[in-house]
């Protein structure tokens, strides 16, 4: 189906920059519904770790695949490229904007410029790049890359081992180098008009912000949360911020205080990666999280 005369709202930003409020009242401007994009927030055992939408802000606007999968699902950016596509094709059918918020850059890229596909790895190739990764340490990984992959060494976040493990899985499975799969891609072209918004804030706001939500967090019942999450530490949708730092204060590493210092920590040094993520969408609007009106003004401006 042609959508040319539609248009997908794209609202990002950093963490706790205030994408979820901002993102209602465009959708209930513009009478359309939401696809969330933020990875974390598909789960739906984690609700408060990933700071998902209340039920309350739920029932204000319906929202696409928020808690919908179970953390024992396997899911990438390439499924959600293809299903959120339907949802908004659906979408389009009788409204003529789609907001589409969330902090994951991947998965918001599937759907605006689209990813090639990249084989699956098999769970005895992912078991036995995890058994480099505890027995060698991020030093081992990274040295293993280089060796495999020089040219996505130099691209990659050498501080991410969970990036650096991915290639290593789909070198060890296929032969092929991530880097190839990378070199073969190439932008697709979508049948509707893409309107990128960025929100962020001055730097100490946002990071007062994170660290004010961290403690909020663990007011609202977190540190139960990742109790319940304990022994399925394993899956990879728990290999993120705010449960891997209550693990370690479960296993006795440290006490909850420094758990919740290194979530905060933690929290501020992923908020600088997405801005450096969102820094390569040349064609995007940066806005503070509280001016709707010109991200509205825009819209219909574009029109």
């Amino acid at each position: 189906m042609s959508n040319t005369n539609k248009t997908l709202i794209v609202i990002t930003g950093p963490t706790a920059v205030g994408k979820t409020s901002i993102s209602i009242e465009v959708a209930k401007e513009l009478n359309t519904e939401i696809i969330s994009a933020d990875a974390r927030q598909f789960y739906r055992e984690l609700k408060i770790g990933t700071a998902a939408p209340s039920e309350e802000e739920l029932n204000k606007i319906k929202h696409h695949f928020i808690g919908r999968l179970s953390i024992e699902q396997y899911y990438n950016a390439y499924i959600f490229e293809n299903e959120a596509l339907k949802v908004i094709d659906d979408l389009f059918a009788s409204k003529d904007y789609v907001v589409l918020t969330g902090g994951s850059g991947l998965y918001i890229d599937a759907v605006c410029k689209g990813i090639d596909y990249i084989p699956d790895v098999s769970a005895k190739t992912r078991s036995e790049v995890k058994e480099i990764y505890h027995e060698g340490g991020l030093a081992e990984l990274r040295k293993i890359l280089q060796r495999i992959d020089p040219d996505y060494y130099v691209k990659v976040d050498l501080a991410n081992p969970k990036r650096i493990m991915r290639a290593i899985e789909i070198y060890m499975e296929t032969g092929r180098k991530l880097s190839q799969y990378h070199a073969e891609s190439t932008s697709k072209q979508r049948p509707f008009k893409i309107i990128n918004f960025i929100l962020n804030r001055p730097r100490e706001e946002l990071f007062d912000r994170i660290n004010k939500r961290a403690c909020e967090m663990i007011q609202m019942g977190l540190v139960e949360e990742a109790w319940r999450m304990f022994k399925y530490r394993h899956y990879n949708a728990l290999n993120t911020v705010g449960y891997k730092e209550l693990f370690a204060f479960f296993r006795n590493v440290y006490p909850l205080s420094l758990a919740v210092e290194k979530i905060k920590t933690n929290t501020r040094r992923y908020a600088k990666r997405q801005l450096t993520w969102f820094k390569k969408y040349d064609d995007a609007i940066w806005l503070h999280p509280t001016e709707k009106e010109k991200i509205i003004k825009t819209i219909e401006k574009d029109v």
